[in-house]
């Protein structure tokens, strides 16, 4: 079987990386940079084990990567769009930026071809998509990557949510999912689609519930681990819910799906209260952190933070949308000196150059104030925390996750603060 992966930054990057093991593997971007990048073994962004994936589908020559679509489109038997969709500030997908370079490919594919869909984007698209390009199959697979555990959950996906209206190309999507899962499960394209929509608000709703649970237990004595774990021992909450209170959920990708069926009721007509209420209340705990470090520093002019992490989440080295970094900006609002520490972070964009880089955790926290826990690095368990906390101006730590607690709890002095507790 041959397979173009259609936009290769994180997800068609490790799509087309898995896939290259076991079938023959086109890469089209039109982008030149990120093309050539992935020619010489090197993804877009960092993920682990991704780079040397990449680097023995090549050297296989299962894998190739090219700007030139009718090379790429020729002779493939499934197109994979696997573009990752960009999110506004109000984030609010921008599917043109995805559509617009499938419109391109299309032309070069063979009639027939089928056309799966992974990019996230709004439910009746694959609907749309048949109207005006009828010579082509097309289903939805919603992607389910995870960033600094992306390979793994590809290549050991408990299962495949797999939206298809031709009965005739399911043989074809069995075959490619068999490598990577043991169940396929088949349903009609906008039923996929909206199984994303759903899955990932229901994600959300948990997390801003617990943590809308966890700001009333520190007014309470609760304590909201305790409280979560009581949830879960619930048979019909069960051990694995999504409730653990700590940070807002961050990086666009649950709050996409949340404002796509926000504004899909809109456009509908139908009035909805729970899903719109869930961003809200999501963007209101966002300033948890910000406000836990103002109730104890009071003015923050001329007081200095040491933020330790700055990426989304661990694992990666994206910053886009990162709560670290939107603590960061609040802090030098307010008049703060923000000294940061990440291990995946050398260099900073030109719009946070205000921050200053530290080279260690250690010397993040030279000197501070007080300090946030942002990014949840195994790396920081691993400082030497009487040192470095016995070299700092005050003692005071916001670790909304507890990630940090055992080692801070070893230290005299620390006023540990995190969500859910007084």
């Amino acid at each position: 079987m041959n397979i173009t992966v259609l936009g290769l930054w994180h997800l068609g990057s490790v799509t087309s990386a898995c896939c290259a093991k076991h079938f023959r593997v086109t890469g089209l971007d039109f982008d030149a940079t990120t093309i050539a990048k992935l020619n010489g073994g090197k993804a877009p962004l960092f993920e682990p084990g991704l780079d040397e994936l990449l680097a023995a589908g090549l050297a296989q020559k299962s894998l190739s990567f090219t700007t030139d679509a009718a090379a790429a489109g020729a002779n493939a038997d499934v197109l994979w769009l696997c573009s990752d969709t960009p999110v506004n500030e109000n984030d609010e997908s921008d599917t043109e930026a995805v559509l617009a370079p499938l419109q391109r490919a299309l032309p070069h594919l063979p009639a027939g071809a089928l056309v799966l869909v992974s990019s996230q984007l709004p439910v009746g698209t694959c609907a749309k998509l048949e109207t005006e390009w009828p010579q082509f199959q097309f289903a939805c697979s919603p992607e389910n990557l995870r960033l600094g555990k992306a390979i793994e959950a590809f290549e050991k996906a408990e299962r495949v949510i797999v939206g298809v209206r031709n009965e005739t190309k399911r043989a074809v999507l069995v075959k490619l999912f068999a490598p990577f899962t043991p169940q396929v499960l088949f349903m009609c394209t906008e039923s996929a689609e909206m199984v994303k929509h759903a899955l990932n608000s229901f994600l959300a709703v948990s997390i801003t519930f617990i943590n809308e649970i966890a700001r009333l237990c520190e007014h309470t004595g609760a304590d909201a681990k305790e409280v979560a774990a009581g949830l879960k021992s619930d048979v019909r909450i069960g051990p694995k819910a999504y409730l653990g209170p700590g940070g807002p959920f961050a990086g666009g990708t649950l709050a996409r799906d949340v404002v796509t069926l926000t504004k899909l009721a809109a456009e509908k007509k139908e009035t909805l209260a729970l899903i719109p209420a869930i961003k809200r209340s999501n963007d209101e705990h966002r300033g948890w952190a910000f406000r836990r470090l103002r109730s104890r520093l009071g003015e923050l002019r001329g007081k200095t933070v040491a933020v330790l992490g700055l990426t989304y989440k661990p694992g990666t080295d994206t910053l886009r949308r990162s709560a670290a970094v939107e603590l960061c900006q609040s802090l030098l609002a307010a008049g703060a000196t923000v000294r940061a520490f990440d291990p995946l972070i050398k260099q900073l964009p030109a719009e946070l150059t205000a921050i200053v880089l530290a080279t260690s955790a250690a010397e993040a926290l030279r000197g501070a104030d007080a300090a946030a826990v942002c990014t949840e690095w195994p790396e920081f368990r691993a400082v030497n925390w009487p040192e470095a906390v016995g070299a700092m101006r005050g003692r005071v730590f916001v670790d909304a996750n507890r990630f940090l607690e055992k080692e801070l709890k070893a230290v005299s002095g620390v006023e540990h603060l995190s969500v859910g507790r007084i």
